[in-house]
């Protein structure tokens, strides 16, 4: 009933800033510098993504940059010791990268960050290729739809849809992203369906439901 749901194609990021296995530590903190990014991708080929280089991963060298660890902490820390002397992108990198296809949804991809413990997702094809990529804040987007747009989209997709008889005794008010559904309507029993199918809405911070059946007082 509702109109196709945003995707990840819809708000990543794209160009991407990405290095190479063999781009060295220094270069890597220099693109993300001038780029102002937390992360790149690792490619290879024709784009095929391989890992992904965080600030995280580089900030381990400085981390034990003052201290050699003891044998019990490079037990419990293999990886982030080995990364913690690497010089060069394919040593640095998390491999396999957590990635996500570009007709995912939305909350397909803020569940996979949450999973997975990260702040972004490259975006990529069938063939592993890069096509972009995703962050919590390019999740956000959908919140700064105007409250005219949302309005009108729920007005059309959900009022005059479920309400074929009585949609123009139903105001849709938006203020903030917070929706507000009043008036009458002939099929109370629709009342419940109509709050939820608005707020499914992509961009809707809240549902008021004020609506009432022809009996109400």
């Amino acid at each position: 009933m509702t109109s196709t749901p945003y995707t990840v194609h819809d708000v990543m990021s794209k160009p991407v800033t990405t290095v190479t296995p063999t781009t060295d530590f220094k270069e890597i903190v220099a693109a993300m510098e001038r780029w102002k990014v937390t992360a790149v991708p690792v490619i290879e080929g024709e784009g095929r993504v391989v890992g992904i280089v965080s600030e995280a991963d580089l900030l381990l060298k400085e981390e034990f940059h003052e201290h050699r660890p003891g044998l019990i902490e490079q037990m419990h820390r293999v990886g982030d010791t080995a990364k913690a002397g690497s010089v060069r992108a394919e040593e640095l990198m998390t491999s396999p990268a957590v990635t996500i296809r570009p007709d995912a949804t939305l909350p397909q991809a803020a569940r996979l960050m949450a999973a997975r413990r990260i702040k972004r997702l490259p975006v990529v094809d069938a063939d592993d290729t890069l096509l972009g990529i995703v962050s919590r804040a390019d999740l956000l987007k959908v919140f700064l739809r105007s409250d005219d747009a949302l309005a009108a989209e729920i007005r059309h997709e959900v009022v005059e849809h479920l309400f074929p008889l009585s949609h123009r005794d139903i105001t849709v008010d938006v203020r903030h992203g917070i929706v507000t559904l009043s008036g009458k309507t002939r099929d109370p029993h629709l009342i419940p369906v109509a709050a939820r199918l608005a707020r499914a809405v992509e961009g809707v911070v809240d549902v008021r439901c004020r609506l009432k059946g022809p009996t109400s007082a």
